[in-house]
């Protein structure tokens, strides 16, 4: 069984405040793991993460982490003092996710969000990248932790677009600890088939984001979600799946992602209807197929 989880964006871009109702409420209602953003003001402060793990190993709760890379911590940058600042700040992020109790950390690790050089990605910018993440990764196998690598959409990144340039990059990279992230919201966007990027992805996936094409509560936009549970039981995933989805808070986070109206009645019901919609489909697909096989 998938464990099922929440991200935490639609409440918090650091973890500075008190989540703990938050946090109780996500158990309670039934979610195996919580998704926790890092960020480069929080990266350094191992004894804020060893509380928030403790807190969340209380509650029973399991957590992944997750960060994107400024453009003052890009492993594109033609700067190699940023390109270095962007190594630190990873290997600091994967410190973090240690002590938080995270073995998953998730993202757009590869390159700075939202920096755009206006040319497509060159040879040079792919080598620096593929070289700064291996680093990465060989630093994070030591502390137990994997990088699940995610591509974004064009308005976004520019290195990492779609499922093609993400196996390429894994398989560049090459090491067991740089594995990848798959983003239902992105893929709608970029790939001309789903399924196939799903598939195409399927030996090096370690993680499954589940965000609809409007950001709000997964099964209330136009992303055929039967085909994409279809797929990921097709391929025999059986790794950690977890609700992402932006709102009008906090503010800079709905800045960033360019929301600039509710999606949602609140975070929580958003929560509560993504989860219940995430086991209907789950349920759905293996009744199917169980069909499949009876026939």
């Amino acid at each position: 069984m998938n464990k099922l989880g929440m991200n935490l964006f639609v409440w918090t871009m650091s973890m500075d405040e008190d989540l703990s109702d938050t946090l109780s409420f996500l158990k309670s209602s039934g979610f195996d793991f919580v998704e926790v953003p890092i960020n480069e003001s929080g990266a350094v402060n191992l004894e804020k993460w060893q509380r928030i793990g403790g807190q969340l190993k209380e509650l029973g709760l399991g957590v992944q982490t997750c960060t994107i890379c400024g453009i003052s911590h890009s492993l594109i940058s033609p700067d190699e003092s940023i390109r270095r600042a962007a190594v630190n700040y990873l290997k600091q992020v994967v410190d973090c996710s240690q002590a938080l109790g995270s073995e998953i950390l998730m993202g757009p690790l590869y390159a700075g969000f939202k920096a755009f050089s206006g040319k497509p990605a060159t040879s040079q910018e792919w080598n620096w990248s593929v070289a700064g993440m291996r680093e990465v990764a060989e630093y994070a196998q030591t502390k137990g932790v994997t990088l699940a690598i995610e591509y974004l959409n064009r308005f976004e990144i520019y290195l990492l677009t779609c499922a093609d340039d993400l196996v390429r990059y894994v398989e560049a990279v090459d090491h067991p600890n740089c594995q990848a992230a798959f983003d239902t919201f992105h893929a709608n966007l970029e790939e001309k088939n789903i399924v196939e990027a799903i598939r195409k992805c399927a030996p090096y996936l370690a993680h499954i984001q589940i965000s609809e094409n409007d950001r709000s509560t997964p099964g209330k936009g136009h992303i055929n979600f039967d085909e994409v549970f279809g797929a990921l039981q097709d391929i025999g995933y059986e790794g950690p799946i977890a609700i992402e989805a932006f709102g009008p808070n906090p503010p800079e986070l709905a800045a960033a992602t360019h929301i600039f109206r509710p999606m949602f009645d609140s975070p929580e019901q958003l929560a509560v209807d993504g989860l219940a919609f995430i086991k209907t489909m789950s349920e759905k697909v293996s009744e199917r197929k169980s069909e499949s096989f009876a026939s």
